[in-house]
């Protein structure tokens, strides 16, 4: 779909992007704060930043209940949520085009003028705790935060966040929303058929009634290399993986570019390097790689579930793959096929407003940047084997590396799979 893209900077302090779609017939809306679990005013209360945002949509200055609000607002079917994560709190919602303006009101509304109330509050400290606990059973989710920890982040895991649900007060997350959501803090994105109503979405966000404050700085964590770690499940019926490698600067859009192209290269089809050659010998149902920009530092994982039995064999073939990355033995119809893979990717990645939109917030509300759709044919072309290679060696170089695991096993397994990983990191 055609869209334009416009950054506003309002009166207020806040920033956000207007991307008009021509023709739409839906409006998608997101507003984030940097308000996320690491902005709580103490580790004490993690949590309060999750529970304020399950309670962002009740009761508030024109409706006395979460149930009377969600009635208003999906009675002509639109969709609310909102999400919080370490760093950021996002509203999000979806609406028709003629209820375009009564939605975003009902937004600036549940934003700006809740009325935290003791009734909702203990009902929303009971479904945190339940999802919370929920998120135990998932072996994948309670990896990522022990990951996080081992390479130095200031993170708490699910079973370390569940006590400090309980000690969060009313006057906790009234404090929250206070020193938070602050226009100065806020970005927002709206994308639908903007023609003749940007002047008055602009005012009705210079309007809303939030302090201005400031924009918060995200912490910088120191990163660190760790050893292999296990979190023990007695119900665990295999090895669940992640080997994590990170480097402590921003990749470039060039490099970052490249690692996706090499990530699919290395697992992304049934074909490839590691998850096509396990799938062929029957070694692991799934394995996927992913590499991310952050606003210090950057990572490169590879992670997936392995049965005990083949684990080592598996191992041996990321060893072998990614040695050869290193080496350079990539080929140019390789490279020619990832490029294509993502051409074909990009063009029907914008079919839908709510696709066009997620293209732009991701990377606009963590350092505001404005990603160029239009350029994206010519870097996914610009891509090259040099820029692979030299920024896989970049993570390999920097030698901060981490391999844990979910396992009912002993942790001389991973210390073993990961000596096979080891050898890359020895001085070339």
């Amino acid at each position: 779909m055609n869209h334009t893209v416009e950054e506003v900077r309002l009166k207020n302090g806040a920033r956000g992007l207007l991307i008009d779609v021509p023709g739409a017939t839906v409006m998608s809306m997101q507003f984030q704060f940097r308000a996320g679990n690491r902005y709580a005013k103490s580790k004490d209360i993690e949590q309060v930043a999750h529970i304020m945002e399950h309670m962002a949509f009740g009761a508030n200055a024109r409706f006395k209940s979460e149930h009377e609000f969600a009635a208003e607002f999906s009675k002509n079917g639109a969709l609310s949520n909102a999400y919080t994560s370490d760093l950021s709190m996002v509203y999000e919602a979806d609406c028709a085009d003629f209820e375009w303006d009564r939605i975003l009101d009902l937004q600036k509304l549940a934003i700006c003028q809740p009325r935290f109330n003791d009734v909702e509050l203990q009902a929303e400290k009971g479904n945190v705790r339940g999802e919370l606990t929920n998120y135990l059973n998932d072996h994948h989710r309670i990896l990522w935060p022990r990951v996080q920890q081992l390479l130095g982040e200031d993170v708490l895991t699910y079973r370390q966040s569940l006590p400090t649900i309980g000690a969060v007060t009313l006057a906790d997350v009234r404090e929250h929303h206070r020193r938070t959501h602050t226009t100065r803090n806020m970005r927002f994105v709206i994308a639908g058929k903007l023609d003749g109503r940007k002047a008055e979405i602009k005012r009705q966000l210079e309007d809303m009634q939030l302090a201005e404050g400031e924009r918060f700085i995200v912490p910088r964590d120191e990163l660190v290399s760790s050893g292999p770690s296990v979190i023990r499940r007695k119900d665990a019926s295999n090895l669940t993986f992640n080997l994590s490698m990170a480097i402590s600067r921003e990749l470039t859009d060039e490099e970052l570019d490249a690692m996706h192209y090499l990530n699919h290269i290395l697992t992304g089809t049934m074909y490839s390097r590691i998850f096509g050659a396990a799938r062929q010998k029957g070694l692991a149902y799934n394995v996927s790689a992913h590499a991310g920009a952050g606003y210090y530092d950057s990572s490169w994982d590879i992670y997936g579930q392995v049965n005990h039995d083949t684990a080592g064999e598996l191992f041996d073939i990321i060893a072998r793959e990614i040695k050869c990355v290193l080496d350079g033995k990539i080929t140019t119809k390789e490279i020619e096929a990832a490029k294509s893979f993502a051409l074909g990717r990009y063009q029907m990645g914008a079919q839908t407003v709510s696709q066009i939109s997620s293209f732009y917030t991701g990377r606009y509300f963590a350092d505001d940047f404005i990603k160029d759709y239009e350029a994206v044919p010519q870097m996914i072309e610009n891509v090259t084997l040099d820029r692979m290679v030299s920024t896989a060696r970049s993570f390999i170089n920097e030698n901060i590396w981490v391999l844990a695991a979910v396992s009912s096993g002993e942790k001389q397994e991973l210390v073993e799979l990961g000596d096979k990983l080891a050898t890359l990191f020895e001085p070339r």
